[in-house]
Parts: C-alpha cells; structure tokens; sequence
C-alpha cells in the first residue's frame, strides 16, 4: 500500500494552484539550538496554508458526473480556503458549511476565494455539528464530500510536501516535524519519505489537550476526546482519520507534545528568522523540534519543520507575546509570601540580586502576610526552580506557577481582588464561544438567586474566550449548579480548590 501512496503522491495534481513552497535554513533557530533547522514554509501557499493541495487533488480526480453535481466540505477554516479555490479553478459548485462561531474574517476569506461556485452555510456551534450537516447535504443532493483529511487524494496531495522536501535536500536529513490534526498531512508527508528515505524520522506534534492522535497510537486503535483544546485551533480534531490512523501508525517515529506556551515561543522564533506570523496550528512542527532536540541533544543533521499555515487572528498576538518568554523558558513566575511589616519588602527585593524583574504585582490584603506575583527572567526551566528553593531557604514562602494556566491567564491581572464580602463563593473557569449572546445565555440561565461576584475576561483572538467567574450561593444548591452546568453546555472547570486563588482572592 505504500508504493501505491507513492504512485498517488507523484502523480498528484496540485501545482495548478500551489506553489512549490521553499526550503529555508533558519539561521537564528539554527544558532541558538546549535544544528541546522529548515522551514518547510508552506505557510506562503496561496491560502496561507498546506491545506490547498490536497483540497485541490481531490476535487482535480472527479468524475465529469461528480463535478457536476458538486462538492460539500465542512470546515472553520484552512480547509474551506482550499476547497474554494479549486472551486473557482475547476468550475465546480462547492458548499462550505462553517460552523457559526467561525470568525467573519474567514468566512470572508472563503467567499474571495470562491466567488461565485462557493455557497457557506452556516450552521452549528462547532466542527463537528457543521460536518454532520454537511454528511445529510451531501446525501440528500448526492454531493460528493471534500473530507479535511481522511480521504486517500487529501493524503496525496498534502504528500507532495515531503516529495519537495528531498529534492529539495538531498543531504541526509535526520528527522522531519509535522503538526498533527486528524493526520492527513502526517500520514500523507510519511508515506513519501519512508519509501524513498527511510532511514529519515518523521515525527508528529501535538498539543497535550489535542493529541488524539497521540493517544490512538499508544492505545492501538482510534480514541475519540470528549474535548479538545481549542488555542491550535487548526489541529483540534476529536478524532483522527481511519486511513490517516493507519498510515501514521506505519510510518511514523512517534509523537511529541508541546504546551501552549512552548507553540507561542515557535511563533515568536519563526518571527525573528522570517519575519512571518505563524499561526499555532502552523509553529506546532518548530516546538516540537526544539523539544526534540532539547531532550535528545540531537546537534547532527538537519532537521526539517513543515511551517503549516499562518492564518493568524490578529487579536491573538498580545497573547501570543505574553506567553512566548514563559515558553521559552526565559520567564518563570511565583507567587511569593512575605511577613507584612516593615523591612520585610526591601530584604525580599535584596534577595532578587541582579536578576530581570518582568512582572511585579502587590496590594495590601493581610494583617500579617503579603503575597506577591512576580515573574523573573531565566536562562532555563531549571533555573526557575532554583530560585523557587532560594527563595524558600530564606523563609520567603514561594509557589512556582510557571505551569498553572489559571495564574497565567487570569490571576496575574486580578491580584489585589480579595474581599470580605466574597463568602460561599466557588470559582469556575469557562470557555465561551466568542459570539453576540453567549454571555446574555450564561446570565439568563443562572439561578437569580444566586449572585456573581467575580468576573474577569480577556480577549485574544480565538474564537472563544476564556472567563473566570465567581459565584456565590448555600451549599444546599450545589446539585442545581451542576444541572445549570450541564444545561449550559460551555467547557468549564471548578477552580475554587486553586491554591492560587486562595492565595490572591478569597477572603477565607
């Protein structure tokens, strides 16, 4: 089957719309990890995105019947970009259904692609409703489906990327890096490169909180996530492909995971070598190949990162920013109790030396202790946990929280926020999606006796949002709160047992 994949990839039709993406040493990325790093910048197509060639090769091998009758894909947004251009270059009708949480800007993206061959429809709150629409459209008029990823032409298609990638080096390559989703462009780039190079690894890369695929290939079969992180919004997919599963689970070197913090850091990397934005989905391969060469110490042979996509909210670089020094482990945050009284101040800031102070946040709250957020510049992740223990040694109580989300999305812009009043209050961290209504939702469906007393959110350009939210309300409505839950239907989490709002907010 892999020659016949091979067969598939060479004679894909893709280059009527794609380019030939090129081949570049990252000379910074190279320096600082001290081996030679290239960039598959695929994030030059057209589209800004790989996603066009296999949209394309599939929708270019239709039957004369086939595309007459037309194509439908479900898609939120790379994948929709690809199947209207081939659209309008092979003049065939196309319906996008999109889910309706998917961004203007994308929507109208599709629709400059497409013009007059692209319907969208809207439909649904995320992809998976959009994609069972788009399963009964196709039945009902006899459509033939675009599938993002599952589909043997998709793969083909996106395989052309590692057949550009060896012609383009022929020197010995020694590991290839793919971000991973439902697995098309994995499955279809392995496919190549382990037939023609075998001895060249190729490695996929996932987020801890999407790694379906992950997760299959350590199980054996295909595991379906209940939820998925949403910040690579590109590879947040439940559940991988059939055929995708089965290629990767022949071809590939295995799986690294990466954090959010460490994709933000890729993005910045990419930035200083190229001066282009990649978007998470499309940074995903360069974090994972610095986690790889961090943890093998891997120094010989080149290593290649396919640069997916930069289709990048704008809205979402602040946040971008905030975290790339975290993820680069050149920032490690603590917060830090103190004796409230005089003196006690100026002998923690002589503890700090000559260290880079990069965030200090402080307000009166106790008779007796103060807690500080602070974040201090560091060489390493090793050197965090050094001044933790430094700290600590000199009677100054610290908690690290250089790996709590909750500190770094939330708590380090409302310390200071403790208050009497705050009693019976429990925190719950939700994900709304970022659309007009979601909020007047929350607010009509909440019990009115019940009351809010905290309420923190702050936008950064995804299409959802991240609020922390206090309520107040007796014990005996506990099960009614989990029904409200339930009903509501948002990502939540209960974050009342969080050392870290117990130290910066709540009154107890």
């Amino acid at each position: 089957m892999g020659l016949d994949y091979l067969k598939r990839i060479l004679n894909a039709k893709v280059y009527d719309v794609a380019i030939e993406s090129p081949l570049e040493l990252a000379d910074n990325l190279s320096r600082r990890l001290g081996t030679s790093v290239y960039l598959k910048r695929e994030d030059l197509q057209p589209v800004f995105s790989f996603k066009l060639r296999g949209a394309y090769n599939k929708m270019a091998h239709l039957t004369e019947l086939q595309r007459q009758k037309g194509v439908i894909a479900a898609s939120a947004g790379n994948h929709a970009q690809g199947v209207a251009v081939g659209a309008q270059r092979l003049k065939v009708k196309a319906t996008i259904v999109m889910p309706l949480t998917t961004p203007q800007v994308k929507i109208e993206a599709v629709r400059h692609f497409g013009g007059e061959w692209v319907d969208i429809i809207l439909h649904g709150e995320s992809y998976s409703d959009a994609a069972e629409h788009a399963f009964m459209l196709e039945k009902q008029a006899g459509l033939t489906f675009v599938h993002p990823f599952d589909d043997p032409d998709v793969i083909a298609g996106q395989g052309t990327i590692g057949m550009e990638i060896l012609r383009q080096h022929t020197n010995p390559i020694e590991a290839v890096f793919l971000a991973i989703g439902g697995g098309g462009l994995a499955a279809g780039v392995a496919s190549y490169i382990k037939e023609v190079r075998p001895e060249t690894r190729v490695i996929g890369v996932q987020t801890f909180d999407s790694d379906a695929m992950h997760r299959s290939l350590k199980a054996g079969h295909r595991v379906q996530m209940s939820e998925v992180g949403l910040f690579s919004d590109g590879t947040a997919v439940k559940y991988v492909g059939e055929e995708t599963f089965r290629l990767c689970q022949q071809y590939l070197d295995g799986v690294i995971l990466v954090n959010t913090d460490e994709v933000c850091a890729a993005i910045k990397d990419v930035f200083q070598d190229t001066r282009s934005i990649l978007e998470p989905a499309g940074a995903l391969a360069v974090a994972g190949l610095k986690q790889y060469v961090q943890t093998t110490g891997q120094t010989s042979g080149a290593l290649v990162a396919v640069a997916c996509g930069a289709n990048m909210n704008f809205d979402r670089l602040r946040f971008v920013a905030e975290r790339a020094e975290v993820g680069e482990q050149r920032e490690a945050i603590f917060a830090i109790t103190i004796p409230e009284e005089r003196g006690s101040f100026r002998r923690f800031c002589e503890t700090l030396g000559p260290r880079n102070v990069t965030e200090f946040n402080y307000r009166i709250s106790q008779e007796k202790e103060a807690h500080l957020f602070v974040g201090i510049q560091t060489r390493d992740r090793k050197e965090g946990g050094e001044i933790a223990s430094h700290f600590n040694a000199l009677g100054f109580k610290t908690l690290d929280l250089t790996d709590d989300e909750l500190a770094k999305l939330h708590i380090r812009h409302m310390v200071g926020g403790r208050s009497a009043l705050a009693q019976n209050e429990k925190i719950f961290q939700f994900e709304f999606p970022e659309r007009p209504g979601a909020l007047m939702k929350f607010l009509t469906e909440l019990n009115p006796g019940w009351n809010i007393s905290l309420f923190h959110y702050r936008n950064h350009g995804a299409d959802y949002g991240k609020i922390l939210v206090g309520i107040q309300l007796p014990e005996s409505d506990n099960e009614a709160l989990g029904r409200f839950m339930e009903s509501l239907g948002y990502k939540h989490s209960d974050e009342t047992d969080n050392p870290v709002y117990k130290l910066f907010l709540n009154s107890v």
